[in-house]
């Protein structure tokens, strides 16, 4: 029969009934809940950080720049577009003139009218309101023609006059050279690139 080895290390299992006994008497078994788990710090919060406050600040950025692009949308859309020059009126007058051309009468008024708004639009002389003779005599002491434009619309005003009061009736040929003078005027004496309007000459 073998023998049995008493010196051999062995699992002592603690008896089911004890612990049923402890209970049904009230003692406190040494038993302890598991505890949650517990975070250790990894050093690398300062990224998370720093990520969240980049989208953060990204956020705010791309809203103030579309709450901009709208406000700027609805102020164009508002603003009514700005007046154009005199020249470009005063051209766009010309072109609409020529079909008065076979009323001399009509077509003189118009043309010597498109002249004079253009010339208080460009250099601030105030023709409209002014006789042929008041304002030609006023252009004498001013600097803002020269004296080649000032021939011209001396020239052209009396030309123009002679059909409205005298009731001249030139030929059509005669009318097509007063509606060239007028946009010879306007060409030679409208802004160059970089100059603005009503400036001196």
């Amino acid at each position: 029969m073998p023998t049995t080895n008493t010196n051999s290390t062995a699992l002592v299992l603690p008896d089911p009934a004890d612990a049923t006994n402890a209970a049904a008497t009230g003692e406190v078994v040494d038993i302890r809940d598991i505890k949650g788990a517990v975070d250790i710090p990894s050093g690398n919060e300062w990224v998370y950080w720093l990520l969240g406050a980049l989208a953060l600040l990204t956020i705010i950025g791309v809203t103030a720049w579309l709450v901009r692009r709208h406000l700027a949308k609805r102020a164009g859309e508002q603003a009514p577009p700005p007046a154009p020059p005199p020249h470009v009126i005063a051209w766009r007058r010309l072109q609409d003139a020529l079909g008065l051309i076979h009323d001399a009468e009509q077509f003189c008024t118009e043309v010597s009218l498109i002249v004079r708004v253009y010339l208080e639009g460009r250099f601030n002389l105030h023709a409209p309101d002014r006789t042929t003779e008041e304002f030609l005599f006023e252009l004498q002491s001013s600097n803002r023609l020269v004296n080649d434009h000032k021939e011209l619309l001396r020239e052209f005003l009396g030309e123009c006059d002679m059909v409205k009061f005298a009731k001249a009736e030139p030929p059509e040929t005669e009318l097509r050279r007063l509606h060239e003078a007028a946009s010879r005027l306007v060409g030679e004496t409208q802004p160059r690139l970089g100059e603005g309007e009503g400036g001196e000459r």
